[in-house]
């Protein structure tokens, strides 16, 4: 009798092991979802975050574990190009945990040649199906361009305004936009204009972004988060379909997607 119970034993961890191993195989060549059911997930994850019904998926020793197993490409549904701020924590804002979002943060969310690559690499080697370009309420970055722009700056650090003169363009649309405005009461348009501005900056530098778009590979979202209540606002997606559509007939855009080796 004892011997047949170590056999029992020993089949029930044969099959335990088989079966986390298929599992696992499983869940590695699982299509991931469609952009729009991609949407929906980072909706339904902030909304479970500002209205304080967080579950903190993904932050377990089990998936840690994971994580220095496998390929993040396997499981990262959303790249989220965003502030540095320390206020937009993306995965937490997301609902989010660990291997679920391809994150790049600079200050202003500015897209320029270093935020570019990275989205480049989220969107066509970690296989994201979305791009969130997502700007801030408060925003530090456009609020010192704003200044600099009606002749208020104050003196910056020597890499600073090379950092952030992408985001030139977005205040001096909203004042053209919004000529009624005075001073800082321009900062929360030029804050979504800043949005656009990303949006399009990406599209005309990155043939490969918009191949990818076009394709239907991956879809490109803007949208603002506001620090004082936790809410990300989603903006039009038919603005972004205006501006790749502009970006594929502009005359300047970059034609090449790949290096020269």
């Amino acid at each position: 009798m004892k011997q047949l119970a170590k056999f029992m034993v020993y089949i029930c961890c044969i099959l335990f092991v088989l079966f986390c191993a298929t599992s696992e195989a499983a869940e590695h060549s699982a299509k991931k979802p469609e952009p729009d059911e991609v949407i929906k997930m980072l909706r339904d994850g902030n909304e479970r975050f500002y209205s304080g019904k967080a579950t903190y998926p993904h932050v377990t020793a089990t998936r840690l574990e994971l994580s220095g197993k496998v390929n993040q490409g396997n499981y990262a549904y959303a790249t989220v190009i965003t502030c540095s701020d320390s206020r937009v924590p993306a995965e937490l804002i997301f609902d989010a945990g660990v291997m679920d979002i391809f994150v790049v943060r600079v200050a202003g969310n500015v897209c320029d040649t270093d935020e570019i690559g990275s989205i480049e690499y989220g969107l066509a080697h970690v296989n994201t199906p979305v791009l969130v370009v997502l700007g801030h309420t408060q925003c530090g970055a456009v609020t010192a361009v704003t200044h600099e722009v009606h002749g208020k700056g104050h003196q910056l650090e020597r890499n600073i305004p090379p950092l952030v003169d992408n985001i030139i363009p977005a205040v001096k649309k909203a004042m053209n936009k919004h000529k009624e405005l005075h001073g800082d009461d321009i900062i929360p348009y030029a804050i979504e204009e800043n949005v656009w501005q990303g949006i399009n900056d990406l599209f005309m530098k990155s043939p490969a972004v918009r191949n990818i778009v076009n394709e239907g590979k991956a879809k490109v979202i803007g949208a603002i988060y506001d620090v004082g209540t936790g809410k990300v606002n989603w903006l039009p997606s038919e603005k972004v379909d205006e501006i790749l559509k502009r970006a594929e007939s502009a005359p300047d855009r970059e034609t090449k997607p790949f290096a020269d080796k």
